[in-house]
C-alpha cells in the first residue's frame, strides 16, 4: 500500500471525535466578554434553546416519520416471507455500507458538485431509513413470533434484562440510545453521512470479507439485541401505564418521558465531572447508569408521541395523517439540515470515546448558527483590516514617491540656479 493510500484509509477511518462542532461551541465559550456582555451566560442561554429545539421539535420530527413511515408500510404490506425479506433487507443494507466508501471518497474531492452531493446525500439517506425501517419490521415480526414461545417459560421483563446484560457485557449499550437522547446529527460532511460506527473497522476496506462480516454483526445481532429492549420496555409501559385508558397513558409517558430526558441534560455538567475522574469499570458502569436512565426517558417520549399522533392528528383519515407526516416530517428535517437524525447509528462501545463524549447528547444547532456568525463576522473584519493596511500601504508607497519627485526636483532646481548664478557672475566680470 502507497503512502496516498494509506493517507485515504486514514482520512475514511471515523475520527477519535465524532463530534467536531463541540470544538467550535467550546472555542464560543471561552471567548472573551465583549461590550459588557458576560459569555458564560449567553453561553447558557443558547444551549436551554438548543435543548428545547432539540428535544420538543427535532425530535418530535424524528419520532413523527417513523410513525408515519411504519404505519404506510403495514398498510400497504403484502405477504412476504419474514426471513427472506429480512435477508433481502440485510443485503440492501450491506450494499449501502459497501458504497459509503467510495461515495465519501468522490465527494471529498475539492472540486466535486454541491448541488449533487446534497441531492445524492438525501437520496442515501431516504434509502438507509427505509430498507433499516423496513427491516425493523420484519425484526419485530419475528421476534414477536420467537418471543411469544419464549414467554411461556420466560417473564418478559426477564427477556429484557438478559438483553439488556449481553449489551452491557459487549460493551454496546449505548447503541439502544434514540432521539431526543442520542443527540441531533447535521448533513454538513460525506463522512458524517455515508459512513457509519461498526464494531471492528477492518483495516481491509469495504472489499473484505471481515467488513461483511463486521457489517452483518452490527446490523443483525446488535440490531436484534436492539428491538428486543425496544420492543420489551414499551410494552411494559403499554403494561403498566392506563392499559385501559390509551389517550392517559400517552400523556402520562410524555411526561414521564419528558421529564426525565431534560433530568438527563441537566445531570450532563455533574456526570461529565465524574466521568473525568474515574476509569476502567467505575467509568463503564457509570456511563451505563446514565445511559439506561436517559433511555427510560426517551422510550417514553416516543411512545407518548407516538400514540398522541395516532389519536389526535387527522384520526378520521389514518393514511392522510401517515402520508402529511410522513412528508412533512422529511422535509422539516432536511431544511433543518438534520435528516442524519433519522437513521439508526450504527454501533457505539461503550464509555470508548473521547473525554466526555460518552454521556454527551449533542444538539448544538442555535449555538453553531452563531459561532458561524461570529466567525463570518471576524473574517470579514480580518479582510477590512487588511484591506485598509493595503491602503494605507499604499497611500505611504505614494507618498514616499511624491516626496522623491519633491527632492529630484529640488535638486536639479537648485543646480540649474547655480549655473545661472555662475553665468551671471561670469558674465559680469567681463563686463567689468
Amino acid at each position: 500500500m502507497s503512502a496516498t493510500d494509506e493517507h485515504v484509509d486514514q482520512r475514511l477511518k471515523p475520527p477519535q471525535n465524532r463530534r467536531p462542532e463541540l470544538q467550535q461551541v467550546e472555542l464560543a465559550r471561552r471567548s472573551p466578554p465583549r461590550y459588557g456582555v458576560d459569555p458564560a451566560w449567553t453561553y447558557r442561554a443558547l444551549t436551554v434553546l438548543d435543548v428545547f429545539l432539540h428535544v420538543f421539535v427535532a425530535s418530535t420530527f424524528v419520532i413523527g416519520i417513523w410513525r408515519a413511515s411504519y404505519q404506510l408500510f403495514v398498510h400497504y404490506h403484502t405477504a412476504m416471507n419474514p426471513w427472506l425479506a429480512t435477508g433481502g433487507s440485510v443485503l440492501v443494507q450491506l450494499l449501502l455500507s459497501i458504497l459509503s466508501d467510495p461515495l465519501v471518497r468522490y465527494f471529498k474531492r475539492k472540486n466535486h458538485s454541491k448541488i449533487a452531493f446534497w441531492v445524492i446525500s438525501r437520496v442515501y439517506i431516504y434509502a438507509r431509513f427505509v430498507i433499516g425501517m423496513i427491516m425493523y419490521v420484519y425484526q419485530e415480526w419475528l421476534l414477536e413470533v420467537t418471543l411469544n414461545h419464549v414467554h411461556i417459560a420466560i417473564p418478559p421483563s426477564i427477556v429484557l434484562t438478559i438483553a439488556i446484560g449481553i449489551l452491557c457485557c459487549v460493551r454496546m449499550l449505548a447503541t439502544i440510545m434514540g432521539p431526543p437522547t442520542c443527540g441531533l446529527e447535521f448533513d454538513p460532511k460525506p463522512e458524517e453521512i455515508f459512513q457509519f460506527e461498526r464494531m471492528f473497522w477492518p483495516e481491509d476496506g469495504t472489499g473484505s470479507w471481515l467488513y461483511v462480516l463486521d457489517s452483518f454483526f452490527s446490523v443483525c445481532i446488535i440490531g436484534s439485541l436492539v428491538v428486543i429492549v425496544w420492543r420489551g420496555v414499551w410494552s411494559l409501559m403499554d403494561e403498566y401505564i392506563y392499559p385501559e385508558d390509551e389517550n392517559t397513558s400517552a400523556i402520562m409517558s410524555l411526561v414521564i418521558g419528558y421529564s426525565v430526558v431534560l433530568l438527563a441534560f441537566a445531570l450532563q455538567p455533574a456526570v461529565k465531572k465524574l466521568v473525568n475522574k474515574i476509569n476502567g469499570l467505575k467509568r463503564i458502569l457509570a456511563v451505563d447508569v446514565y445511559l439506561l436512565f436517559s433511555f427510560f426517558g426517551a422510550v417514553n417520549v416516543w411512545r407518548g408521541v407516538w400514540v398522541m399522533l395516532d389519536n389526535h392528528f387527522i384520526p378520521d383519515a389514518r393514511i392522510t395523517s401517515y402520508w402529511v407526516s410522513h412528508i412533512a416530517c422529511f422535509g422539516f428535517l432536511v431544511l433543518l439540515n438534520s435528516s442524519n437524525s433519522i437513521l439508526v447509528r450504527g454501533v457505539y462501545i461503550d464509555a470508548e470515546e473521547d473525554g466526555t463524549q460518552c454521556v454527551d447528547f449533542p444538539c448544538y444547532y442555535v449555538r453553531l448558527l452563531v459561532q458561524k456568525r461570529k466567525r463570518k463576522k471576524q473574517i470579514r473584519i480580518d479582510e477590512e483590516g487588511k484591506e485598509m493596511m493595503q491602503i494605507k500601504i499604499e497611500k505611504e508607497e505614494k507618498t514616499e514617491e511624491i516626496n522623491e519627485k519633491i527632492l529630484l526636483t529640488s535638486e536639479n532646481g537648485d543646480t540649474a540656479i547655480s549655473n545661472k548664478t555662475e553665468e551671471t557672475l561670469n558674465n559680469s566680470s567681463k563686463i567689468v
